[in-house]
């Protein structure tokens, strides 16, 4: 345990939590110790062959135009009869050094069916071959050509979402400001889970939940200096650098109490609220960071219908 953790308090966890975490902790690698390409390749090794599930209407494999190059997508359409559906562009998680249309090609699935929108699921450029901006570059060039494309595909480019867990979190939400700041598409909703907001590491997130809950402190600042070795002083980068947040898109945030980016999350939705941003904002307590791409939780099951419905609320109706 590191010195500075807290654990004058422990949360109450629900066996089957519990046991994933340890699961989680005692096979997890240690990031810090690793290069980038050496971590993408241990889990990449661990992981489970890809099972198609729920199933699509259809998916396209894309290589769109992006300020580095040739950009994957994968647009996934469920089975829904409308003929226009919403439109999620989706940012996964993997701290900015991993992770890709595959690990998060489940999540993407269920996401799709349960709103009833089409996903786009973007292969953004990692860290640290390619520090930021560059994966907030490549998400807006993605924004910008879903609302441009996406009513080839069955979407509805009046009412596009934009959406990531975690790192993705981070870059769904500045590509929201950089949309209002740039004249960009107009955005419906914007989705926040767990999203890494900023570098501060002396929340009390970080102080309770910093070691022993699968995603630590050290790994955080690992990440950061691995996707931002020139700072972080830019709104692209961390959203609470823009200079307001009054105009914005209806978000929805939603944090678990034991990752240590929680209380930056909860923060977040806080001062969107202030700014006069529509905010649906939960935190799932007893639940840790990445818990919404384990579909093998019950927890997670009815996490994500709820999650679900606070989308549907707050997209335009149709």
């Amino acid at each position: 345990m590191e010195s500075g953790a807290v654990r004058d308090a422990e949360p109450r966890l629900l066996p089957e939590v519990a046991a994933m975490l340890a699961t989680l902790d005692s096979g997890f690698p240690d990031v810090t110790a690793l290069t980038a390409p050496e971590l993408r390749a241990m889990i990449r090794a661990r992981r489970a062959p890809l099972q198609w599930l729920p199933a699509m209407r259809d998916v396209y494999n894309l290589t769109i135009a992006g300020p580095g190059g040739a950009l994957p997508i994968r647009i996934y359409r469920p089975r829904h009869d409308a003929s226009a559906l919403p439109v999620i562009v989706f940012a996964h998680g993997g701290g900015f050094v991993f992770c890709d249309l595959d690990s998060h090609d489940e999540f993407c699935r269920s996401m799709a069916d349960g709103i009833g929108a089409i996903v786009v699921s973007v292969d953004y450029r990692l860290a640290p071959e390619h520090p930021a901006p560059a994966a907030h570059d490549d998400m807006y060039a993605a924004l910008v050509w879903s609302a441009e494309h996406i009513g080839e595909y069955g979407g509805d480019p009046a009412a596009l979402v934009v959406a990531g867990d975690s790192a993705g979190g981070n870059l769904a939400a500045t590509i929201a400001l950089a949309a209002r700041d740039h004249a960009g598409p107009s955005i419906a909703a914007q989705l926040l889970l767990y999203p890494v907001i900023d570098d501060d590491f002396d929340t009390e997130s970080y102080r309770r939940f910093g070691t022993g809950y699968y995603n630590t402190a050290a790994a955080m600042r690992w990440y950061w200096q691995q996707y931002a070795p020139h700072g972080t002083g830019d709104p692209r980068l961390i959203p609470t650098r823009a200079d307001s947040l009054a105009g914005l898109p209806p978000a929805v945030v939603i944090t678990a109490e034991l990752d240590p980016p929680c209380s930056s999350g909860d923060a977040y939705a806080q001062l969107l609220t202030e700014a006069g941003v529509v905010v649906g904002h939960h935190r799932y307590n007893g639940l840790f960071h990445g818990f919404l791409t384990i579909p093998a939780l019950a927890v997670t099951r009815t996490a994500r219908a709820e999650i679900w419905e606070m989308v549907r609320s707050v997209l335009p109706a149709r």
